[in-house]
Protein backbone atom coordinates (compact mmCIF):
# COMPACT_ATOMS: atom_id res chain seq x y z
CA UNK A 1 0.00 0.00 0.00
CA UNK A 2 1.37 3.39 -1.03
CA UNK A 3 0.16 5.25 2.06
CA UNK A 4 1.80 2.65 4.30
CA UNK A 5 5.09 3.23 2.46
CA UNK A 6 4.84 7.00 2.92
CA UNK A 7 3.91 6.71 6.60
CA UNK A 8 6.64 4.17 7.30
CA UNK A 9 9.23 6.42 5.66
CA UNK A 10 8.11 9.37 7.78
CA UNK A 11 8.32 7.29 10.96
CA UNK A 12 11.82 6.16 10.00
CA UNK A 13 12.78 9.77 9.07
CA UNK A 14 13.47 8.60 5.52
CA UNK A 15 12.89 11.23 2.84
CA UNK A 16 11.15 10.27 -0.43
CA UNK A 17 11.24 11.70 -3.95
CA UNK A 18 8.38 11.26 -6.42
CA UNK A 19 8.39 12.00 -10.12
CA UNK A 20 5.19 13.49 -11.56
CA UNK A 21 4.61 12.36 -15.14
CA UNK A 22 2.24 14.26 -17.41
CA UNK A 23 1.02 11.64 -19.93
CA UNK A 24 0.81 14.30 -22.65
CA UNK A 25 4.51 15.09 -22.31
CA UNK A 26 6.11 11.76 -21.41
CA UNK A 27 8.31 10.64 -24.27
CA UNK A 28 10.53 7.54 -24.37
CA UNK A 29 13.62 9.47 -23.30
CA UNK A 30 11.90 10.75 -20.17
CA UNK A 31 10.46 7.35 -19.29
CA UNK A 32 13.85 5.71 -19.72
CA UNK A 33 15.36 8.22 -17.32
CA UNK A 34 12.70 7.26 -14.75
CA UNK A 35 13.52 3.57 -15.17
CA UNK A 36 17.25 4.19 -14.74
CA UNK A 37 16.95 6.62 -11.82
CA UNK A 38 14.33 4.57 -9.94
CA UNK A 39 12.57 7.26 -7.84
CA UNK A 40 10.77 6.26 -4.65
CA UNK A 41 7.32 6.91 -6.16
CA UNK A 42 5.86 7.77 -9.55
CA UNK A 43 2.83 10.06 -9.74
CA UNK A 44 0.94 10.37 -13.01
CA UNK A 45 -1.68 12.89 -14.13
CA UNK A 46 -2.39 16.59 -14.14
CA UNK A 47 -2.75 16.58 -17.91
CA UNK A 48 -5.30 18.00 -20.31
CA UNK A 49 -4.53 15.04 -22.61
CA UNK A 50 -4.58 16.81 -25.95
CA UNK A 51 -2.86 14.02 -27.84
CA UNK A 52 -4.93 10.97 -27.02
CA UNK A 53 -6.99 9.13 -24.40
CA UNK A 54 -5.79 9.29 -20.80
CA UNK A 55 -6.43 5.63 -19.98
CA UNK A 56 -4.55 4.42 -23.04
CA UNK A 57 -1.54 6.62 -22.30
CA UNK A 58 -1.39 5.53 -18.65
CA UNK A 59 -1.50 1.87 -19.69
CA UNK A 60 1.35 2.44 -22.14
CA UNK A 61 3.44 4.25 -19.55
CA UNK A 62 2.87 1.60 -16.90
CA UNK A 63 3.94 -1.12 -19.33
CA UNK A 64 7.17 0.75 -20.06
CA UNK A 65 7.97 1.58 -16.44
CA UNK A 66 6.82 -1.75 -14.97
CA UNK A 67 6.20 -0.26 -11.54
CA UNK A 68 3.29 1.05 -9.42
CA UNK A 69 1.71 4.38 -10.35
CA UNK A 70 -0.08 6.87 -8.09
CA UNK A 71 -2.74 8.95 -9.83
CA UNK A 72 -2.55 12.73 -9.39
CA UNK A 73 -6.05 13.37 -10.77
CA UNK A 74 -7.07 16.42 -12.73
CA UNK A 75 -10.64 15.20 -13.29
CA UNK A 76 -12.85 12.23 -12.25
CA UNK A 77 -12.66 10.89 -15.82
CA UNK A 78 -8.96 10.15 -15.26
CA UNK A 79 -9.65 7.30 -12.84
CA UNK A 80 -8.19 4.23 -14.55
CA UNK A 81 -7.49 0.60 -13.60
CA UNK A 82 -3.84 1.00 -14.59
CA UNK A 83 -2.95 3.00 -11.47
CA UNK A 84 -2.34 1.40 -8.08
CA UNK A 85 -3.46 4.28 -5.85
CA UNK A 86 -5.19 7.64 -6.11
CA UNK A 87 -4.26 10.87 -4.37
CA UNK A 88 -7.81 11.72 -3.32
CA UNK A 89 -7.15 15.46 -3.41
CA UNK A 90 -9.37 17.91 -1.56
CA UNK A 91 -8.44 21.53 -2.40
CA UNK A 92 -8.61 22.84 1.16
CA UNK A 93 -6.84 26.12 0.36
CA UNK A 94 -9.73 27.20 -1.88
CA UNK A 95 -13.45 27.62 -1.47
CA UNK A 96 -14.51 25.80 -4.62
CA UNK A 97 -17.01 23.22 -3.34
CA UNK A 98 -16.61 21.12 -6.48
CA UNK A 99 -12.95 20.53 -5.61
CA UNK A 100 -13.60 20.08 -1.90
CA UNK A 101 -16.13 17.26 -2.34
CA UNK A 102 -18.09 17.53 -5.61
CA UNK A 103 -15.72 15.73 -7.97
CA UNK A 104 -14.96 13.16 -5.28
CA UNK A 105 -18.63 12.12 -5.28
CA UNK A 106 -18.44 11.55 -9.03
CA UNK A 107 -15.19 9.57 -8.82
CA UNK A 108 -15.95 7.47 -5.73
CA UNK A 109 -18.10 4.73 -7.34
CA UNK A 110 -15.52 4.10 -10.07
CA UNK A 111 -12.64 4.03 -7.57
CA UNK A 112 -14.54 1.56 -5.39
CA UNK A 113 -15.44 -0.60 -8.39
CA UNK A 114 -11.76 -0.83 -9.37
CA UNK A 115 -10.62 -1.48 -5.80
CA UNK A 116 -8.02 1.29 -5.91
CA UNK A 117 -6.23 2.51 -2.81
CA UNK A 118 -7.12 6.10 -1.93
CA UNK A 119 -4.85 8.52 -0.09
CA UNK A 120 -7.01 11.30 1.36
CA UNK A 121 -4.87 14.38 0.77
CA UNK A 122 -5.36 18.00 1.74
CA UNK A 123 -4.22 19.93 -1.32
CA UNK A 124 -2.94 23.44 -0.61
CA UNK A 125 -1.96 25.77 -3.44
CA UNK A 126 0.89 28.18 -2.68
CA UNK A 127 1.81 31.20 -4.80
CA UNK A 128 4.57 30.06 -7.15
CA UNK A 129 5.39 33.44 -8.63
CA UNK A 130 2.99 33.29 -11.57
CA UNK A 131 -0.49 31.92 -12.41
CA UNK A 132 -0.44 28.15 -12.95
CA UNK A 133 -2.76 25.61 -14.53
CA UNK A 134 -3.87 24.47 -11.06
CA UNK A 135 -4.96 27.94 -9.94
CA UNK A 136 -6.62 28.71 -13.29
CA UNK A 137 -8.55 25.43 -13.57
CA UNK A 138 -9.57 25.44 -9.90
CA UNK A 139 -10.68 29.07 -9.98
CA UNK A 140 -9.02 29.68 -6.60
CA UNK A 141 -6.34 31.99 -5.27
CA UNK A 142 -3.17 30.37 -3.91
CA UNK A 143 -2.02 31.20 -0.39
CA UNK A 144 0.59 34.01 -0.46
CA UNK A 145 4.19 32.87 -0.04
CA UNK A 146 4.69 34.90 3.14
CA UNK A 147 1.57 33.63 4.91
CA UNK A 148 2.91 30.55 6.65
CA UNK A 149 0.42 30.97 9.48
CA UNK A 150 -2.49 30.67 7.04
CA UNK A 151 -0.96 27.60 5.38
CA UNK A 152 -0.31 26.01 8.78
CA UNK A 153 -3.86 26.67 10.02
CA UNK A 154 -5.26 25.25 6.77
CA UNK A 155 -3.13 22.12 7.11
CA UNK A 156 -4.11 21.71 10.76
CA UNK A 157 -7.79 21.88 9.81
CA UNK A 158 -7.22 19.23 7.15
CA UNK A 159 -5.52 16.96 9.65
CA UNK A 160 -8.34 17.46 12.16
CA UNK A 161 -10.83 16.50 9.43
CA UNK A 162 -9.05 13.16 9.11
CA UNK A 163 -7.01 13.70 5.95
CA UNK A 164 -4.02 11.38 5.67
CA UNK A 165 -1.47 13.68 3.96
CA UNK A 166 -0.94 17.35 3.24
CA UNK A 167 0.30 18.45 -0.20
CA UNK A 168 1.80 21.93 -0.57
CA UNK A 169 1.97 22.73 -4.28
CA UNK A 170 3.25 25.81 -6.08
CA UNK A 171 1.70 24.34 -9.23
CA UNK A 172 3.04 22.82 -12.42
CA UNK A 173 5.44 25.18 -14.15
CA UNK A 174 5.75 27.50 -11.14
CA UNK A 175 8.70 29.86 -11.32
CA UNK A 176 9.24 29.66 -7.55
CA UNK A 177 9.17 26.64 -5.23
CA UNK A 178 7.25 26.59 -1.94
CA UNK A 179 9.31 28.68 0.54
CA UNK A 180 11.18 26.74 3.27
CA UNK A 181 9.71 28.96 5.99
CA UNK A 182 6.18 28.08 4.89
CA UNK A 183 7.05 24.36 4.75
CA UNK A 184 8.54 24.66 8.22
CA UNK A 185 5.40 26.30 9.59
CA UNK A 186 3.17 23.52 8.27
CA UNK A 187 5.52 20.74 9.36
CA UNK A 188 5.77 22.13 12.89
CA UNK A 189 2.00 22.11 13.32
CA UNK A 190 0.98 18.78 11.77
CA UNK A 191 1.84 15.12 12.27
CA UNK A 192 0.70 13.55 9.00
CA UNK A 193 3.06 13.14 6.01
CA UNK A 194 3.88 16.38 4.21
CA UNK A 195 4.25 16.38 0.40
CA UNK A 196 5.79 19.39 -1.37
CA UNK A 197 5.93 20.07 -5.11
CA UNK A 198 5.94 22.72 -7.81
CA UNK A 199 8.86 24.78 -9.08
CA UNK A 200 11.53 22.34 -7.87
CA UNK A 201 14.38 22.11 -10.34
CA UNK A 202 17.60 21.54 -8.36
CA UNK A 203 19.08 19.20 -5.75
CA UNK A 204 19.51 22.22 -3.49
CA UNK A 205 15.78 22.93 -3.61
CA UNK A 206 15.00 19.30 -2.79
CA UNK A 207 17.42 19.37 0.12
CA UNK A 208 16.00 22.68 1.35
CA UNK A 209 12.44 21.30 1.29
CA UNK A 210 13.53 18.21 3.23
CA UNK A 211 15.40 20.27 5.82
CA UNK A 212 12.30 22.43 6.30
CA UNK A 213 10.16 19.37 7.08
CA UNK A 214 8.88 17.90 3.80
CA UNK A 215 8.60 14.11 3.89
CA UNK A 216 8.09 13.67 0.15
CA UNK A 217 9.21 16.03 -2.62
CA UNK A 218 7.62 15.92 -6.08
CA UNK A 219 9.51 16.90 -9.25
CA UNK A 220 7.69 17.26 -12.57
CA UNK A 221 8.20 20.08 -15.06
CA UNK A 222 11.99 20.10 -14.67
CA UNK A 223 12.13 16.49 -15.87
CA UNK A 224 9.87 17.24 -18.84
CA UNK A 225 12.26 19.99 -19.89
CA UNK A 226 15.48 18.06 -19.15
CA UNK A 227 14.97 14.29 -18.85
CA UNK A 228 18.67 13.73 -18.15
CA UNK A 229 18.39 15.95 -15.07
CA UNK A 230 16.57 13.22 -13.15
CA UNK A 231 19.66 11.14 -12.44
CA UNK A 232 21.50 14.08 -10.88
CA UNK A 233 18.47 15.09 -8.78
CA UNK A 234 18.20 11.61 -7.28
CA UNK A 235 21.94 11.03 -6.93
Amino acid sequence: MMLDKIKAAKKAKQKLVAILIDPDKADDRMLQSVVISNPDLVFIGGSLITEGGFEKRVAEIKEKLKRPLVLFPGHPSQVTPDVDAVLFLSLISGRNADLLIGQHVVAAPRIKELGLETIATGYILIDGGKPTTASYISGTQPIPRDKGTIAAATAMAGEMLGLQCIYLDAGSGASLAVPPDLIRAVSANTEIPLIVGGGIRTKEQIRSAFEAGADLVVVGTAIEEQPDLLASLLD
